[in-house]
Order: structure tokens, then sequence, then C-alpha cells
């Protein structure tokens, strides 16, 4: 029997509001649906947004009043899907725990919408999410199929940098892979998500579990980030779908920019006719000098303006250059952002990178750059997961378990049965 199925990768922007991103989810959706596409992912954090250059008004020590405004806003966009701080796994998967008073569901309704979505669309939806659970968010992944309704969610469980301060951490127990049956086509699903792909033993817990349909939302812009998703496809011998969204700077809510579709400069009160300061994004040479009484004076050394000029350039030439410096780039965002020259804001703070990837290794569709809204569709054969296990399986003999082992808390690491 065939074991071919068309899966979609899903280029999409968190909107204004949450309610306006779900009806967008369910417009891509049937759009897919149209197209005859079985399964579908959305980006990391897509339900909830990805806060791209919002600091929250914090550094080390210190938190202002209006980063904490800032958290206010965020934390209402999140989605409540009705799950308790531990988690409560299966419980939760299966309606069984206990229902507010005078209410059918728990949370805030957004998982029976999605699940409703899936039912009508007939497509297998696989979207990112920030998830709020009592005073918690977390960065979460839901699974819906068309004709169970929810087969399980992950709670990422580790935020990189500055997502610690915003997002909780989940557990390893999330980590659980599941089987589904689409089309004939057996199907053992999990995911990591954006730099737990990075994560080694993270990716083995799933090798381990015997996945052939690997799904990879991220916030990661680089052009890095595809050969990344070729290693796992190769290292697992599995599908690998990864979707990022594609973002520009006006498209960032203005609770983050402070300002209403447009990135104007702010200055303080009695400033208005001082010229705006020098952001080259460099510090100014300067020599310190040393007084008679042990006080110091630090002398600014005059360049010529030309040189300052040139120089300038060259920084933001680097800085917009896509192969920069991974290790002095921001990863979840391009290096063309960090000298913002458009006054309009169409400059990107993303540009996306979906792509998909088979089980050699193999570039199927993608990476797509710069391009908002889309649909990057690959036609698979599941046959070729097996077929590239002729010479590895990093889940089974390849692996030298009887030399090798790795136990992850909370999780059984065999494979589900169907």
């Amino acid at each position: 029997m065939p074991q071919k199925l068309k899966l979609a990768s899903a280029q999409s922007r968190t909107l204004d509001t949450t309610a306006e991103t779900l009806k967008a989810l369910e417009a891509t959706t049937k759009r897919a649906a149209s197209q005859g596409i079985d399964m579908i992912l959305f980006p990391e954090a897509y339900l909830g947004g990805y806060p791209r250059t919002c600091s929250f008004g914090a550094a080390v020590g210190a938190r202002a009043p209006e980063g904490r405004e800032q958290f206010l806003h965020y934390f209402h966009d999140a989605v409540d899907l009705g799950d308790t701080p531990a988690g409560a796994g299966q419980d939760w998967v299966d309606k069984k725990l206990e229902l507010p008073r005078g209410k059918t569901f728990r949370g805030d309704g957004v998982r029976e919408d999605l699940e409703r979505i899936a039912r009508e669309t007939g497509v297998f939806v696989v979207t990112g999410l920030v998830e709020r659970c009592a005073g918690t968010l977390y960065c979460g992944v839901v699974f819906i199929c068309p004709k169970l309704g929810v087969l399980g969610k992950r709670r990422k469980v580790m935020p990189t940098g500055s997502e610690r301060l915003i997002w909780g951490q989940g557990t390893a127990s999330t980590l659980r892979a599941m089987t589904t049956e689409i089309k004939g086509v057996r199907l053992t699903i999990g995911s990591a998500i954006c730099w737990e792909n990075y994560m080694p033993m993270l990716r083995q817990s799933l090798y381990s579990q015997n996945v052939n349909l690997w799904f990879a939302p991220t916030a990661d812009a680089r052009d890095t980030w595809e050969s990344l998703m070729r290693t796992v496809g190769c290292e697992g011998r599995c599908f690998v779908i990864s979707a990022n969204q594609c973002v520009r700077k006006k498209h960032l809510p203005e609770w983050i920019t402070g300002a209403k579709r447009q990135d104007v400069p702010v200055r303080s009160n009695g400033d208005e006719d001082k010229p705006p300061a020098r952001t080259s994004g460099r510090r100014r040479r300067s020599t310190i000098h040393g007084t008679e009484d042990g006080h110091e004076i630090c002398i600014p050394i005059i360049e010529d303006e030309e040189q300052e000029t040139a120089q300038d350039n060259d920084t933001s030439a680097i800085a917009s250059s896509p192969r920069s410096d991974p290790l002095t780039t921001n990863p979840f965002q391009t290096a063309t952002t960090q000298h913002q020259t458009s006054s309009d804001g169409d400059d990107f703070v993303s540009r996306g990178g979906s792509c998909i990837i088979s089980p050699l290794g193999e570039v199927l569709t993608g990476p797509l750059w710069e391009v908002e809204d889309e649909l990057l569709v690959a036609d698979v054969d599941f046959e070729d997961c097996e077929r590239g296990r002729l010479d590895f399986d990093s889940g089974g003999s390849y692996s030298r378990s009887d030399q090798f082992k790795l136990s992850v808390e909370g999780l059984d690491l065999a494979p589900p049965p169907f």
C-alpha cells in the first residue's frame, strides 16, 4: 500500500490579536485542504506571538514598570488550553480534568476551535503557541488530529536566552512521541522546538522512539538553520518540517514598539530642537588621563568624519550579510535589523527560512526567505524512512544501546504502540 502523504509548512506571522491569528490559521488550513495537504505545521509561538526585540524592561537586578506592562499585554495574548501547571498529560488529552462550574470545557476555547478547524478541513494541524497556565507562560506545540482531536501537547523544556525571563520550563515527559495513521500511512510523530534541536540528548530521546515525522517550529531566521534541519533528517532517518515566521518591523505589536505602526523615535521633553544622537552601533574611541588629585578625565579621540562614515558603512554591510558570524548576531532575528535604515518599518526582523527535509537530509522545499504568508508543500513517501535505515538507525542497532545508555526523567524511550 502506498505510504505517501502531502506535507506543508506554513510561513505565517502572528497578527495583532490572538483571535485574528486563529482566524488566519483557519483560513490557511482551509487553503491547505483545497490543495490536498494532509498535515500542516505553523511556526513557534504562532498563537500568542514571539515577542521579537522586546526586553520587557529587564536588566540584571532590575525590572522597569513599563516592562511589567509589556508582560501584561503578552500574558493576555497567550492561550489557555485548560491544562495544569505541572501538566496533566493524558488526563488533559482525554478531557478528564475537572470542569469549571457551569462550563462545558476548560480554558478559553482555543483548544476546541483548533479541534473544530482540523475536523472541518480534514487536515492534521500542528501549531506553535504560547500557553498561559496559572501565572506562567510556556512555549508549546499542540497536535490536532481531524478525527480524534488533540493527540498531545509539548512544552519547551529549555527556553533560549531572554526567553527564560518570560517562559517557564516544560517537563521532558512531554517529549513522548505520538502515533497516528493517515490514509493508511503509519506515523510516529515528535517535535523539538527551535534550539531544542541543538540538544543532542533531546534529539536522541526522539530518535529512540522511532520517530519518522519530526516537527521543528522555530524562531531562528539564520541561514545556518537549514544545516541543522538536514542533520536531524539524516540522523533520524525521518522527514522534518520546519516553520518560521516572516515578520517586518512594522508588524510588531504596539506594546513592543511603543508606536502606532511607525517606528518613530521618541525624544524627551526639551530635546525637540536637538539633532538626533549618533547611533553607529560602536563605541567612540577615547583615552583616559589621570589628574594630580586622583581623578580621571575621559577625552574622546576625534576621527576624520569620512573615515567614521566608511567604518559605519562597513559595519552595516557586515551586519546585513546573511552569512555574518552566528556567534555575534541575534539568532532570532535577521542581521539586517542590527542597523535599521527604513523609516516605514519594512525592514525584516525575521526573514523566515521554513523548509521540509527528507530522511537522507535532502532539501525537498525551501528554505523560503522574505516571503510572507506562504505554504511550502512536499509530496513524500514514508517508505523512504525505511530505505534510509539500510545503513543507519540512530534509535536502533546503530545506537549501540548495549554500550551507551540514555535515560530521561519521566519519559519512556521505547517506541509508542500503534
